[in-house]
C-alpha cells in the first residue's frame, strides 16, 4: 500500500515532551504493517514497508519525532535501536502481556499495528515496555544460547544411540558425556556399528564445540565482576551466572523479589473478594534461564548440596509437603535463589551459607 501522509508543521514536539503523532509497528518477516495516530487518536497513515534497515531508514529518517511502538520478537532489538538512532522515542512492547492483542478474535497485521499505537498512544505502561539488552551484551548472551542449542543436539542424539543399541539387545554404560564417544565403541553389537558411527562422531564433535564454548563462557568473568560474586553460590556455575547477569542485564530499578516473579517462578494470582485460589506458578519470562535455577536448585538439595539455611529450608519443605512436596521445594528454592543472587549483585557482596539476621549484625 502506497503511503499518503497528512503530516503537517503544526504537528512539531519538543524532544522532551510527548511526541505529536503516534505510530504503532507490527513486525514481520518479510514486511511490517504500521499505522500512524495523531493527538486525537485518528488514523492519519497506514500501509507496509520492507522488515530491513534500509527501507525502515528511509521511513522514518528526516520525520518529526515519534512515538513508535513495536512488540519485542526477533527484529525488535536492531529496529529499537535503528529507530532510536533516528530521533524517535521507541516503546518495545511485551506481547505476552498484551492480551487485547495476542488474544484477539480478529487478530491480523493491521488490526495489530492499530491497537499498538493506540495503547502506546494513551499510556506506553499498558504495553508493559521492554528494554533491549546493548548488543555486546547481546553478543555475550549468544554464547549462552548457542551452547544450550548444541546441548540439547547432543542429548537427542545420545538418546537416539541408546535406543539404537537397546533394541539388539544391549545397553550402553552409564557415563559423562564426554567420555560416552570412547566408552560406547565396545558395547555396540558389531551389526550396528555402521549405523552407530555418525552418531558417535557427532557427538564427539559436539563434545569439542561445547567444551570451546564453555572456555568462552569461563572468560565473562572478566567483563563482569558481577557474574563472579553470583558464583560463590553452591550449585552456581559459570553459565547460570552468565545467564543470570546478562538475561536480567542490569540490578538497577527492581526489587529483589520482583526476580523471582520475573523469571516465572512466583505463582499466578486470581484474587477475587475472597477467593484466594492455590495457582501454579506463571512460568513467564527466560525459559531457559529458569531451568538454569530448577537444575541449581536440584543441586543444593540433591546428596553432594553443602550445608546452608537454604538448603535446610527447602528440605523442610519437601518432607512436609506429601507426594508432590520435593517438585514444589525445587520450584521454592530455585524462587528464592533467583531472590538471592539479585540481592548479591546489589549488595556486592559474597554468598553466606548462614546469614546473620540484621539486628544481630547491627549489635555486632
Amino acid at each position: 500500500m502506497k503511503k499518503v501522509s497528512k503530516r503537517g508543521p503544526q504537528m512539531e514536539a519538543k524532544h522532551n515532551s510527548k511526541p505529536a503523532m503516534t505510530v504503532g509497528l507490527d513486525l514481520g518477516d518479510r514486511f511490517s504493517q504500521y499505522c500512524v495516530l495523531d493527538t486525537e487518536g485518528e488514523v492519519v497513515e497506514e500501509g507496509r514497508i520492507q522488515s530491513s534497515e534500509g527501507a525502515m531508514r528511509r521511513h522514518f529518517e528526516g520525520e518529526l519525532r515519534l512515538r513508535v511502538a513495536v512488540e519485542c520478537g526477533t527484529h525488535s532489538p536492531w529496529v529499537s535501536r535503528l529507530l532510536s538512532e533516528l530521533g524517535h522515542q521507541v516503546v518495545v512492547a511485551n506481547a505476552r502481556r498484551i492480551p487485547v492483542i495476542t488474544a484477539s478474535t480478529s487478530k491480523n497485521d493491521r488490526n495489530d499495528a492499530e491497537q499498538l499505537a493506540r495503547l502506546a498512544g494513551y499510556d506506553p505502561r499498558l504495553l508493559s515496555p521492554l528494554q533491549h539488552r546493548s548488543p555486546q551484551r547481546q553478543q555475550d548472551l549468544n554464547l549462552i544460547r548457542v551452547r544450550a542449542t548444541l546441548v540439547r543436539a547432543r542429548t537427542m542424539l545420545i538418546n537416539a544411540l541408546r535406543g539404537l543399541v537397546k533394541s539388539a539387545g544391549s545397553r550402553l554404560p552409564s557415563c559423562s558425556t564426554e567420555s560416552l564417544a570412547v566408552r560406547a565403541l565396545a558395547h555396540i553389537p558389531s551389526a550396528l556399528a555402521a549405523a552407530a558411527r555418525p552418531l558417535l562422531e557427532q557427538i564427539a564433535a559436539l563434545n569439542g564445540q561445547i567444551a570451546g564454548l564453555d572456555r568462552e563462557i569461563e572468560k565473562l568473568r572478566e567483563k563482569y565482576a558481577e557474574i563472579g560474586i553470583l558464583r560463590t553460590v553452591p550449585g552456581v556455575g559459570p553459565v547460570v551466572a552468565a545467564a543470570y547477569v546478562l538475561t536480567l542485564d542490569n540490578c538497577d530499578g527492581a526489587s529483589n523479589r520482583a526476580a523471582g516473579a520475573w523469571l516465572g517462578l512466583r505463582p499466578r494470582q486470581k484474587q477475587s473478594g475472597d477467593s484466594h485460589p492455590q495457582m501454579r506458578i506463571s512460568k513467564e519470562g527466560d525459559r531457559y534461564l529458569r531451568s538454569l535455577l530448577v537444575q541449581s536448585a536440584q543441586y543444593i538439595l540433591g546428596r553432594f548440596g553443602p550445608d546452608s539455611a537454604l538448603r535446610r529450608w527447602g528440605l523442610k519443605l519437601a518432607q512436609s509437603g506429601g507426594k508432590r512436596g520435593k517438585k514444589r521445594a525445587l520450584v521454592a528454592v530455585a524462587r528464592k535463589l533467583a531472590v538471592l543472587l539479585h540481592s548479591m549483585w546489589r549488595s556486592g557482596k559474597r554468598f553466606q551459607p548462614f546469614p546473620q539476621p540484621a539486628a544481630t549484625s547491627a549489635v555486632a
